[in-house]
């Protein structure tokens, strides 16, 4: 049978999805100031769910409250309230109201994490976010006690995840987050056992991997997000990448999601940073294609024992339904289109609809000198953020029951959810001062 997007997917886990489309996950930062699933969330993903779309994996799930990707995350850092347990089991019902599955993503920013939540932030070493404007601090290296402490925390938030109802939980590995930092030796300069070797800064992906496994139980699934290369020289690179792969076959993991890049190399945005990527030897055709990672996912065939889910770029039906058919791919990831069109999975999948509207081409900063390819890098790190700001404050209008705002502009959008995360900071650091104090 010739796989589409309306192919049925039983998981390894027994996890049973209705069609191939996937929710990937993209931060909502709608968390309250105690870090708990709110209303808007149900909103949300109950629009999601309702749009036809066949497994939703949610945005980042700290697991480290003092490590942050924004003020505005969910975190599960220990065991969950009785209040939060409740919220979350909401979460997980609103998610699969219309027939899908969902998936907790379970992150640590490292030293991604902005000082506006915390200037000194976990990571492997004390290498510093290389952009501009200072919103990121130099981090403190983790210790050996710190690194299995925080092993713990995910299986103690894989443990939350099952009972509330979610089908599995996803690690994110990519993105230059925490996990991603540990695989790169740009930014995991450690010389113990963490570091150094491609398999010791694998180490901590696969400990943390193990213990959500140990956690999970029949019928819940163990996935992982992982970077096809952080395109930056002397980073982790394709190779790498297809090496720890290798290391994932025998772990059981339902699928594998390719991406690729960090906030200083944003390829997973098709976005240049502020120096020349490295493409690591990638082909011309990749650059060509419809989705940025596909041409890496066809590659790893031959390596990869587990189902492989590619995000980044996906926008035609047909593109989907070649990737599917070939075997590049068992499962579409959809982002930033779903963030303005929540049915859009519903139209794909009935065939009204053959491609989704590219956004991104019409959002920009400003023009001529200062686009997106602008040598500035203020203006370079100005439409990045700005384009995200513009897609955070869709996602925020239909938290609210609103309809997106397709005129919305972008430097607008980016000064808005600027001064949100502002008071989010702010309500965030009250809320830990007060259990402190307690």
């Amino acid at each position: 049978m010739t796989n589409t997007i309306n192919t049925p997917l039983t998981l390894p886990s027994g996890v049973e999805l209705p069609n191939r489309l996937v929710k990937a996950a993209m931060t909502e930062r709608l968390a309250s100031p105690a870090n708990e699933v709110t209303d808007r969330h149900l909103q949300l993903y109950k629009a999601w769910g309702d749009g036809g779309i066949g497994l939703q994996i949610t945005g980042n799930v700290l697991v480290d409250r003092r490590n942050l990707e924004a003020p505005g995350n969910v975190a599960i850092d220990g065991p969950p309230s009785n209040e939060h347990a409740v919220m979350l089991a909401k979460w997980a019902e609103a998610s699969k109201a219309g027939g899908g599955k969902v998936v907790m993503q379970l992150s640590h920013a490292g030293r991604q994490t902005q000082k506006m939540v915390n200037k000194q932030p976990d990571a492997p070493s004390a290498v510093a976010v290389d952009l501009p404007g200072g919103q990121f601090g130099t981090p403190r290296a983790m210790t050996g006690d710190d690194i299995k402490r925080l092993i713990g925390k995910y299986a103690t938030a894989t443990k939350a995840a099952r009972a509330a109802g979610f089908d599995g939980v996803q690690v994110h590995s990519a993105h230059g987050y925490l996990m991603s930092q540990f695989l790169s030796p740009l930014t995991n300069q450690r010389d113990d056992e963490w570091g150094g070797s491609l398999e010791n800064r694998a180490r901590m992906l696969l400990e943390v991997l193990k213990a959500a496994k140990a956690e999970a139980g029949p019928g819940f699934g163990v996935s992982v997000k992982l970077n096809s290369a952080d395109f930056q020289k002397g980073g982790f690179t394709q190779s790498d990448s297809t090496s720890v792969i290798g290391m994932l076959n025998d772990l059981g993991l339902d699928f594998v999601e390719i991406s690729g890049g960090n906030y200083e190399q944003p390829k997973m945005m098709d976005m240049e940073g502020l120096k020349p990527a490295h493409e690591d030897g990638a082909r011309e055709s990749t650059k060509k294609r419809e989705a940025y990672f596909l041409d890496y996912a066809k590659e790893v065939q031959s390596v990869a024992k587990m189902l492989l889910m590619v995000t980044g770029g996906f926008r035609t039906r047909e593109g989907m339904n070649e990737a599917l058919a070939s075997g590049e791919a068992d499962l579409i990831g959809l982002g930033r289109p779903l963030c303005v069109d929540v049915d859009a999975p519903a139209q794909l999948l009935s065939g009204d609809l053959d491609e989704l509207p590219k956004w991104e081409k019409t959002l920009r900063i400003g023009p001529g000198i200062f686009g997106p390819n602008s040598s500035i890098g203020l203006f370079k790190a100005l439409n990045g953020f700005g384009m995200q700001g513009w897609y955070y404050t869709q996602l925020h209008r239909i938290a609210d029951g609103l309809e997106p705002n397709r005129k919305l502009g972008v430097l607008s959008a980016f000064l808005k959810m600027q001064g949100i995360d502002s008071r989010m900071a702010k309500a965030y650091h009250a809320d830990l001062i007060a259990k402190e104090s307690a």
